[in-house]
């Protein structure tokens, strides 16, 4: 595995131990991003099976992601208080156990209550697998290291939709779940050689923080879910959109005068940090609707297949996996602003490129020269983005730092996906697509400007 990863993991100067960390987190949030995006083209198959018609299929990804949004701040918290390997490998043991259910799931209803299990479990990893990334390397070394695990994790979403179709149409839907056991037997037995020194500050647990975190996020979430279904004004949308705020408004109080808090509110005094939390919700929300807005599209419009639809977006895998981790070391050598300024600025001009798309969607003349813009930006924005909140803030925070960050940009593409019907109409047609675009870049755009003026290179100290 380690000759398999050396050269496109950029391992080079790394000694044994930082190898083999790197390796270890890069598989398990592997493993919880690509079962993010293999699911939808599984659906289908799902559904003439197990039946349940189009409510069961949402909620089957629905479920996944209303668990793991939910409870990713506990899991950050959980990585700095017990550890980041115990955490680890408890999530991939859970998210094993609950893809066995998912694959052997007799109905509908069962596959929905794995689901949310699995998204638990996944909730465990990727806080845990990032903070034991923090804890390893510090300076360039750190940037290269978030930008090899970025791009790794961004090829998940990229290759989910590739690999899905495959094992679907060769085999099983249930073979989508059930091959997960492989990559976590992997992890769980790389994870035996890591010697790796745990940060702990003390073993109380936040019991009512962690309580009022999964209602104040559960809620909105869910009434984010639901609402194209009820309306704004159904009980079953405003019911737990504002009981769910009203807990994370007493979650924010109980924080501030609790003796051991969940979330020290002390990290939003840190600029970066807080900074790049802002600059987050405007580049996750545009990259939601981007993948969202072109997947559709392409297909509803321009005939692609499912498989097309995934192949047309294959060109942003190979730029993120080249460029990603040199951009996160430059970014570690020389701060992380410039790339935070112009990389999402980048990506904007890349969708307002799209605009030459008409119905017949070219792809190589109209589609694709748009694409590689927009995968350039993001090659310079995801790791310096990361390297510029985690980097900011003590190491023995790195876990619920990480999950904060990862909160903020899934709550993010939910709001924005919420409302991208206002933006485009009901029915996605060319003149609707173009809007979208636009307001994509505009999102853009913003979280650079925002980086531009907010971040600071705080990290050049580290060299």
């Amino acid at each position: 595995m380690g000759a398999l990863l050396a050269g496109p993991v950029y391992t080079e100067g790394m000694n044994k131990q930082q190898r083999l960390v790197l390796i270890v987190s890069i598989l398990a949030s592997f493993v919880a991003f690509l079962d993010g995006s293999v699911i939808n083209v599984a659906l289908p198959a799902i559904a003439r099976e197990l039946g349940g018609g189009l409510v069961a299929q949402q909620w089957v990804v629905d479920a996944y992601l209303l668990t793991l949004g939910s409870f990713i701040l506990i899991a950050g918290s959980l990585s700095d208080l017990f550890g980041r390997k115990k955490v680890l490998a408890a999530g991939l043991v859970g998210f094993g156990i609950a893809s066995v259910l998912c694959a052997v799931a007799p109905t509908s209803t069962f596959l929905i209550v794995a689901r949310a299990l699995q998204g638990v479990a996944g909730a465990l990893l990727v806080p845990s697998s990032l903070a034991l990334i923090i804890a390893t390397f510090s300076g360039p070394g750190q940037g290269k290291a978030i930008g090899t695990w970025t791009a790794w994790t961004g090829i998940a979403f990229v290759v989910g939709p590739l690999l899905g179709g495959f094992l679907v149409d060769v085999s099983s839907w249930r073979l989508v779940f059930a091959i997960n056991i492989i990559p976590i037997a992997i992890t769980l037995w790389l994870m035996r050689l890591l010697r790796q020194p745990e940060v702990r500050k003390h073993a109380h647990v936040d019991v009512v923080g962690a309580i009022l975190c999964a209602l104040g996020l559960a809620g909105p979430v869910y009434a984010l879910i639901e609402q194209p279904h009820f309306g704004w004004s159904s009980p079953f949308v405003y019911v737990p959109l504002v009981s769910g705020v009203a807990a994370l408004v007493y979650f924010l109080w109980h924080e501030h005068r609790t003796a051991y808090p969940m979330l020290p509110l002390a990290l939003f005094g840190v600029r970066n940090f807080s900074v790049g939390n802002i600059a987050t919700v405007a580049i996750y929300a545009g990259l939601s609707v981007a993948t969202f807005l072109i997947a559709v599209f392409i297909q509803q419009v321009g005939g692609y297949s499912a498989l097309g639809a995934g192949l047309a977006l294959l060109p942003i895998t190979g730029v993120m996996f080249i460029l990603a981790p040199r951009f996160g070391a430059l970014a570690g050598k020389y701060g992380p602003r410039f790339f935070m300024a112009v990389g999402p600025i980048v990506g904007g001009t890349g969708f307002l490129l799209m605009l030459r798309v008409d119905q017949t969607v070219a792809y190589w003349t109209r589609l694709l020269p748009g694409v590689l813009v927009f995968a350039l930006g993001l090659a310079m924005t995801v790791a310096p983005l990361t390297t510029a909140i985690l980097g900011s803030i003590d190491k023995g925070h790195a876990g619920i730092g990480s999950a904060v960050n990862n909160a903020v940009s899934r709550i993010a593409g939910l709001l924005a996906i919420a409302g991208v019907g206002v933006v485009t109409g009901a029915n996605l047609n060319v003149a609707g697509f173009h809007r979208g675009l636009i307001m994509t870049a505009g999102l853009l755009i913003a979280g650079g400007v925002i980086s531009a003026i907010g971040i600071q290179n705080q990290n050049r100290a580290l060299k």
